[in-house]
């Protein structure tokens, strides 16, 4: 991927900005990160694109990141710890995949969707977003949905605006990431009637007639189970280590790596170790004592368990 330069010399400077960034300023912002977003089809430098799938090839260095839910400190933890701006700066082969649930429940939902959008635009081939539960479609909002609250408290009168631009470019956000023979990585679940690699791709145009991006957002998994049962979240399913198989054998990959769950340690593993959820955000109202990323050599094949763990940075 190409080297290139920006104003912004680091993650500290990204930080302050969005601290400080206005109501035209964003707006402007998501326009284009939308107009961005809805143009990436085929190829996007080394990524292939078809619907709102990623296809990336296994070579480099991906990290990866779970539910930010308006930690700022978090997120600015890191991008600080895993030098990915130094890094990406330099011409290395680096991903950056965010799994969704930028905001919501966390009191700088503002900076954090500001922050992920501005390192969007500035690392177009570089950086991947996912569309989490809390991006979900209108017929599946998250309950309780406080963004507006946290958008009014940044943006005052100019909050409702924001809030229509912004959930405009949640339907452009991608339902999953195909790390090719290695991973597939979606925000909640396996879709569980899923029958080819499409339905993940096209799962928004199924929506709602077919349940699969509603899997995609919601679900979560479990031990002891066959197939899937209703989920106490009231959307999605509770899905069972044959439904994981099922995905895995179909996509030719080894394990599947998530989101979605609060995770004391900012991580969990399910299903013998071939689901991997990293939570990434601490503190009220969840709060977990530690959260996690991800920071993975994708060159190298997925031998056991032990392997992926040894990629989880916690803090």
């Amino acid at each position: 991927m190409r080297k290139v330069v920006f104003n912004v010399k680091d993650s500290s400077d990204l930080i302050n900005m969005a601290v400080r960034v206005g109501s035209n300023e964003f707006l402007q912002l998501i326009e284009d990160a939308v107009q961005r977003l809805a143009g990436e089809n085929g190829r996007v430098g080394s990524l292939r694109i078809t619907g709102r799938l990623v296809h990336v090839p296994p070579t480099g260095e991906a990290i990866i990141v779970g539910d930010i839910h308006g930690d700022l400190e978090s997120l600015a933890h890191i991008l600080k710890s895993s030098s990915f701006m130094e890094k990406t700066r330099k011409g290395e082969n680096l991903l950056l995949v965010f799994l969704g649930d930028y905001g919501d429940r966390g009191i700088y939902s503002s900076e954090v969707y500001y922050v992920v959008l501005k390192l969007k635009e500035m690392f177009p081939q570089n950086v991947v977003l996912m569309r989490g539960n809390h991006e979900g479609p209108d017929d599946l909002l998250a309950y309780p949905h406080d963004l507006p609250l946290h958008l009014r408290r940044k943006f005052g009168e100019d909050a409702t605006d924001v809030y229509v631009k912004l959930r405009k470019l949640f339907n452009h956000l991608h339902n999953a990431v195909l790390i090719e023979e290695r991973y597939i990585l979606l925000h909640g679940g396996v879709p569980s009637k899923a029958s080819n690699i499409d339905d993940l791709a096209y799962a928004h145009e199924k929506h709602p007639s077919e349940s699969h991006l509603e899997e995609i957002l919601w679900s979560d998994p479990w031990e002891g189970i066959r197939g899937t049962y209703p989920s106490p979240r009231g959307a999605g399913r509770l899905f069972g280590e044959d439904v994981t198989n099922k995905l895995l054998r179909m996509l030719n990959v080894e394990a599947m790596i998530r989101g979605h769950e609060p995770s004391e340690e900012g991580f969990k593993m399910n299903h013998g170790g071939k689901v991997l959820t990293i939570f990434s955000r601490k503190g009220p109202p969840y709060y977990n004592s530690r959260g996690a990323y991800l920071q993975l050599d994708i060159s190298k094949a997925v031998e056991d368990v032990e392997q992926i763990k040894q990629g989880i940075i916690k803090f």
